[in-house]
């Protein structure tokens, strides 16, 4: 039997390379985790912007402003690490008590999607509380303002493609949410921060 020489002496013929695995769909425990941090990032956004603005509708103290400002990112980072926290481990018990077959990356895993939440609460809230904190005089609310609703339309954006949503009426419903939230402690702020102080 005749062999045939190799075409390229020295060299070796590599053979074709395999095609390329196909992209998983994301497990019920990914899904958890990229949701905690959308709510969170969401929730940071809200909440500290509220304090701000509203504190900022009561006084031009920075001081007043970035105190309020901190005492509501460090709380409600630490409330949503601790609510997400206990929320997952009680389905996580729920699932393992069901003994239905689940792979062991179905499972929620309560410490992933609690740091999550915290993780993303405070960047969400860095961006209102650094708007009110650099800009000042009376752009420092308007600023604000700006700031919270464009950084609500992205996580209503982000949020809703996660969940295979329609974008418009998620960013239109988290931007309305917002916009009512702030009007309200702006108005709280100006109203009875003047007659108290």
């Amino acid at each position: 039997m005749a062999t045939i020489p190799h075409p390229f002496p020295g060299r070796t013929l590599s053979s074709p390379a395999a095609p390329a695995a196909a992209p998983t769909a994301p497990t019920a425990a990914h899904l958890n985790w990229l949701r905690a941090g959308v709510l969170g990032a969401n929730d940071g956004i809200v909440s500290v912007a509220a304090v701000v603005v509203g504190v900022a509708g009561a006084t031009s103290s920075t001081t007043a402003i970035v105190t309020a400002g901190l005492a509501a990112l460090v709380g409600g980072a630490v409330s949503m690490a601790l609510g997400e926290y206990v929320s997952v481990s009680s389905a996580r018990d729920s699932q393992l008590a069901s003994r239905a077959e689940l792979r062991d990356d179905d499972v929620a895993n309560p410490w992933h999607a609690g740091g999550a939440s915290a993780v993303a609460f405070v960047a969400g809230a860095l961006l209102p509380f650094l708007t009110v904190v650099l800009v000042a005089g009376p752009a420092r609310i308007p600023a604000t303002v700006v700031a919270t609703l464009l950084a609500l339309a992205l996580t209503g954006g982000v949020g809703a493609r996660l969940g295979q949503a329609p974008v418009r009426r998620a960013v239109v419903r988290v931007v309305l949410g917002g916009a009512i939230a702030l009007g309200l402690t702006f108005a709280v702020g100006t109203l009875f921060g003047t007659q108290i102080l």
